[in-house]
């Protein structure tokens, strides 16, 4: 506690200089930013980093296809006050000391009493929480997916804020609340709900699912160990995964961890009947590399039992700043189509990387990420082009969740090179809500489904969650760069024209 007093007041005595400085500085456009959930890309000084320059398209063929110039097309939907309102909210959230005061507040003592933890909570959903977040619960998320399919035509992703499990009371209660979503979905206009998001580590503690994970891990070193209680699923590793997380040979899972498993697997199998009955695909959120094993197993076998003819109904999700990733995303869709499983993927760039690093040098291990920013974007990239010449084959479907100008524009074009329809239901971009404007707004004018990721749930309930996100990565609310810029010149723009008409001229 010490500590926070100190830090506190000196955030509180420099923040006049850093508002001040964000507001009267012009920055440059930058091409790293944040991915949606649980997929934080960094920050990078390099605009443009380097592809494979035998499937880099040109620059002139990228700026014809997504246009970021016309900033008055690509803000025609939103009004004055709400863009006034977002540049203000972004110039904000782009102030590193913002975000350490609300660390600090969110985890200090102030919360423990309620007459100030209310004045916090009424300061915080006023702004931050308003912005960034689509409701307290499912009819004002519902609302917000409304104003963004009409008149913008941009889709939404249902995502309820839930944590982690505790016990199995609490598994069994956010199975309801997965159900009450996908529900809920149906009754939101045709298309306007591109996906509901689930979180395995919700349905089933990360305690079993690293119990889980090592037991996984294991019988792909030897295949003499055999694991009873395992249903068909695709390959989840690859010679190239990390494995230091599990030095020796694992207890078997216990009786009661067993049936806990099994309970597991049906809360999972409920939620997908319901996706199956309401026409709505499920999103399957990624975690670090202790607990990720289970949830591919947990999402590929599922996803082999429920799916509609040529249309899978579960999404895993890669995550390309991992070393192994394209090796494993390579092995599990060529399995699936062995199968005749159609299989989605939404591939992100990644949220753990200070952590995995950090337990793959306690324990004396190479790190699972990435060398460089480079070397993850290049990653990024080649997953992508893989997917995309996948569904190009009419083979799964792929939903690439990037803030990444740059990766955008390549799959844009990339796309349109190997003929995939803009209006492909197999193929979909995805963004943060109220976050990389530009980038949704460039590629749905281009024609593209574009879904923006929308996270709800009670103030209390959701900002420990985006703090938690912005404390993983610093690139989380300050990589907004572009879209700070752009919506100062459209603002700009606006008020000439509103001069210039009140002028007569």
């Amino acid at each position: 506690m010490a500590t926070r007093g100190v830090a506190c007041p000196k955030l509180l005595q420099n923040l006049p200089y850093f508002l001040l400085r964000r507001f009267s500085s012009a920055p440059s456009p930058i091409a790293a930013a944040v991915s949606p959930l649980n997929l934080v890309e960094r920050a990078d000084s390099e605009a443009n980093f380097s592809i494979n320059p035998t499937v880099t398209p040109t620059q002139s063929s990228r700026d014809s296809i997504v246009d970021f110039q016309d900033v008055k097309g690509l803000f025609s939907t939103l009004s004055t006050p709400r863009l006034l309102k977002s540049l203000i909210t972004l110039e904000m959230a782009a102030v590193d000391p913002m975000v350490d005061m609300g660390l600090w507040v969110m985890n200090s003592r102030l919360m423990e009493t309620p007459i100030l933890k209310q004045v916090i909570s009424e300061a915080v959903k006023h702004t931050f929480y308003d912005h960034f977040c689509a409701g307290k619960n499912l009819e004002e998320a519902g609302r917000t997916i409304t104003r963004l399919w009409d008149p913008a035509g941009l889709q939404g992703m249902l995502d309820y804020g839930l944590e982690n499990a505790v016990d199995y009371e609490s598994c069994d209660q956010n199975t309801m609340e997965f159900i009450k979503t996908v529900e809920y979905s149906s009754s939101l206009p045709p298309s306007s709900v591109s996906f509901v998001v689930v979180k395995i580590s919700a349905i089933c503690p990360p305690s079993l699912l690293r119990r889980v994970s090592d037991l996984l891990r294991w019988e792909y070193r030897d295949s003499a160990f055999h694991l009873p209680w395992k249903l068909n699923c695709f390959p989840i590793f690859s010679d190239s995964s990390p494995f230091y997380h599990t030095p020796k040979k694992p207890e078997p899972l216990s009786p009661e961890e067993e049936r806990n498993l099994l309970l597991t697997h049906e809360r999972l199998f409920k939620i997908c009947e319901k996706g199956m009955e309401a026409n709505v695909p499920l999103l399957i959120d990624a975690e670090d590399t202790a607990l990720q094993p289970a949830i591919d197993y947990l999402t590929y076998s599922s996803a082999a039992l429920y799916h509609r003819d040529d249309e899978p109904l579960l999404f895993g999700t890669i995550q390309a700043y991992l070393k192994d990733a394209k090796d494993r995303l390579v092995k599990a869709k060529k399995a699936a189509d062995k199968a005749g499983v159609p299989v989605g993927f939404k591939l992100v760039r990644g949220a753990y990387m200070s952590s995995e690093r950090g337990i793959a040098a306690s324990l004396g291990a190479e790190s699972p990420i990435q060398n460089n920013i480079q070397e993850t974007h290049a990653s990024y990239n080649s997953c992508a082009e893989f997917l995309l010449e996948e569904v190009a084959s009419g083979s799964g479907a792929v939903v690439l969740a990037t803030h990444n100008v740059e990766s955008g524009k390549f799959a844009a074009v990339k796309a349109t090179e190997l003929g995939i329809g803009k209006d492909n239901r197999k193929l979909q971009f995805a963004q943060l809500y109220a976050m990389a404007e530009t980038l949704s707004f460039g590629l749905k004018n281009a024609g593209f489904r574009v879904s923006k990721y929308l996270p709800f749930g009670p103030v209390e309930q959701i900002m420990p969650y985006l703090l938690r996100r912005a404390e993983e990565n610093r690139g989380l609310l300050s990589t907004s760069n572009m879209d700070r810029l752009l919506m100062r010149k459209e603002l700009n723009r606006r008020l000439k024209s509103f001069f210039t008409e009140e002028q007569g001229y």
